[in-house]
């Protein structure tokens, strides 16, 4: 399995009003690096996984709708809590269903992310995707 990595970051505000969460349950900001990882059976004919630009592209249209936002007030989110493992699986399934519409989207075989919050604790979501 092969595999291609791009990383960006994005600032959010949100609560996680819940009592788990301790001192998080008040309005508090959060900076994430968020790595995606596509994953490929094969390589493309060019010996690629995908073209790193129009990977980074779609990335970047996702994280620029998420940066710099109150996701309390986010509609994507409406009654959801929106921890770094809830985050990641909706950057995944995003970032999926906007593959599909690419040459070589259809060809993953599916998508880790990452998001990491501090250099020690990140949370992951893998998605497997059917490919063609």
């Amino acid at each position: 399995m092969f595999s291609l990595t791009v990383r960006s970051h994005f600032m959010i505000a949100h609560s996680l009003p819940r009592e788990a969460f301790g001192p998080a349950q008040g309005m508090h900001g959060a900076t994430f690096v968020a790595e995606v990882s596509f994953r490929r059976r094969e390589l493309n004919e060019n010996a690629i996984v995908l073209d790193i630009g129009e990977a980074d592209a779609i990335i970047k249209e996702i994280l620029d709708d998420l940066n710099y936002r109150n996701l309390d007030e986010h509609p994507a989110f409406a009654g959801k809590l929106t921890t770094t493992e809830a985050l990641a699986q909706y950057i995944a399934v995003t970032v999926a269903e906007q593959m599909k519409a690419t040459v070589d989207g259809p060809h993953l075989a599916g998508l880790d992310v990452t998001l990491r919050e501090h250099p020690d604790a990140w949370a992951s979501f893998s998605l497997d995707m059917p490919t063609t």
